[in-house]
């Protein structure tokens, strides 16, 4: 992610349209075309749920003629829904994984393409209240992890924070369950291919694990920055134990907030052969100024123009 986007940060705060705005004014609007009919189905992310059902939404507008449906139960969902032809869509919240893309690859003889939609800052979420300043990632693995690679000791309760007025109150943990590219994402990036505890309490979707912080003052969780509410603060994250960094956008973008990540959709396109029409133009729409607008409406971050321009040229090869 970093190495990505951090040569284009500079050009891309230079386009941000307005100061409380980060879309970028280089991106193109969306212009119907004729032909678009049928059905459409997405099965993957639920990090990525509410984004696809307000595309979805907004695509309907253009074709009040095509139906769309979504499933949200987690990544790891999408690939076998893609082999099977079950959906034309597969949200993910993570890239495949090897063993995803072979037996794809097994199937069709070509891998499957991946759009980049979005930037998700993958945010470790306290109750509004807390008055932590901020984290390590090794105190995070030290708090979720029971391998704890990262070398921190058993982080369990809060006075271990350095939260004295806390000191002998439990850490509260709330998390995804492991259909989640989330839930992969964070073990991978956090935990080090670690384990987590027993004790976190694995929820079936992303606003659950805000709702559970939300609604409790010990808690710690972890969920995609979309799903922010007011009853809960992101915590600024350190990769090193240094410098604290907020989960926004220049953040992101820089490479300085360390669980930055790319919202992806995967379709099963052969090589030299064009997507169906439907499936071509609702991924255009989603990398349009309007569907770019809407990830940012959701609380998400939009993509700078370069790298629209990338996704859509390669839906052409």
């Amino acid at each position: 992610m970093k190495t990505i986007l951090t040569g284009i940060f500079a050009a891309s705060l230079a386009a941000a349209s307005a100061a409380e705005s980060h879309l970028d004014e280089n991106l193109a609007s969306y212009e119907p075309v004729s032909g678009v009919s049928g059905s459409l189905s997405s099965v993957g992310s639920d990090t990525l749920n509410n984004l696809m059902t307000l595309w979805a939404e907004g695509f309907k507008k253009a074709y009040p003629n095509v139906t769309i449906s979504i499933e949200g139960k987690g990544s790891s969902t999408a690939p076998p829904a893609l082999m099977e032809g079950t959906s034309q869509l597969g949200p993910m919240s993570r890239p495949m994984k090897a063993e995803e893309m072979d037996a794809f690859e097994k199937k069709f003889g070509y891998k499957p393409t991946e759009v980049k939609v979005a930037i998700d800052a993958l945010a470790v979420f306290a109750h509004k209240d807390n008055p932590i300043e901020g984290l390590s990632l090794k105190q995070v693995d030290g708090i979720f992890s029971s391998t704890r690679k990262s070398g921190s000791e058993d982080l369990t309760e809060w006075g271990q924070l350095g939260l004295d007025a806390w000191k002998g109150r439990p850490i509260s943990l709330y998390g995804r369950n492991s259909a989640s590219g989330t839930y992969g994402f964070f073990q991978e990036h956090v935990l080090g291919k670690g384990d987590y505890k027993a004790t976190v309490k694995e929820q079936p979707g992303s606003s659950a694990v805000v709702q559970g912080v939300g609604g409790d003052q010990y808690a710690l969780g972890y969920s995609g920055i979309g799903y922010k509410t007011s009853g809960v603060r992101a915590l600024p994250l350190s990769s090193d134990g240094g410098e604290f960094f907020e989960a926004t956008y220049d953040n992101a973008l820089s490479g300085d907030y360390p669980l930055a990540r790319f919202l992806l959709i995967y379709v099963n396109k052969k090589p030299g052969e064009a997507l169906p029409k439907t499936t071509l133009e609702f991924l255009k729409y989603v990398l349009s100024k309007e569907g770019q607008a809407i990830v940012e409406k959701d609380g998400y971050f939009p993509l700078p123009a370069e790298v629209v321009t990338e996704q859509v040229d390669s839906l052409s090869k």
